[in-house]
């Protein structure tokens, strides 16, 4: 067997070869497959929130509403949005867990930096009861316009101011959709 065509060995191990570097690529394209997920699985959808502070967004509630405007803030348990509301620019605080989707997020997450972050709904309710702001606060059950006057360790109180005879409304954390206010 001589000459310059290939033997039939040679053939053999050629394409030994070529198969063992094909399932070594398979395998490597599985591994980096397998790890993508697995890094994936790891980010938090408050991380990917914090990555796109700052852009637009679109926050639709559970009961279907949308709410858009420009991420600023993200928490733990809730992320504020500057938007616009009935009477001009607003902001939104959504409770985390109000979110029933996100429409602009990238795939990224940023993780968490600051100590703020853990901050829980409660502390920025009372940020807005020790500002005299007006809000209006959305539930399934509708819509509560006026004044935080009390916030506890579960519930705000909205006091109604714009009635003939002021109510009191109280209203649980777990019930709240957004609170707006300009």
């Amino acid at each position: 067997m001589t000459g310059t065509s290939p033997t039939r060995w040679e053939l053999l191990f050629a394409d030994l070869e070529a198969r063992f570097a094909a399932e070594e690529a398979a395998e490597r394209e599985g591994v980096v497959a397998d790890l993508t997920r697995a890094e994936q699985a790891s980010i938090g959808l408050t991380d990917r929130l914090r990555a796109v502070v700052g852009r637009p967004l679109r926050v639709e509630l559970l009961d279907r509403e949308g709410v858009e405007g420009r991420l600023v803030r993200v928490a733990d348990a809730w992320l504020l949005l500057q938007g616009h509301g009935a009477h001009g620019p607003a902001q939104h605080l959504v409770p985390r867990s109000a979110v029933a989707a996100v429409v602009g997020l990238g795939r990224h997450g940023t993780p968490s930096t600051a100590r703020t972050d853990r901050l829980g709904l409660g502390h920025v309710l009372r940020g807005l009861q020790r500002d005299r702001a007006r809000v209006l606060v959305r539930t399934l059950g509708g819509e509560v316009a006026g004044r935080i006057g009390r916030v506890g360790a579960d519930h705000l109180d909205v006091e109604e101011t714009d009635r003939a005879r002021p109510v009191v409304r109280t209203v649980p954390f777990a019930a709240v959709l957004r609170v707006s206010g300009s």
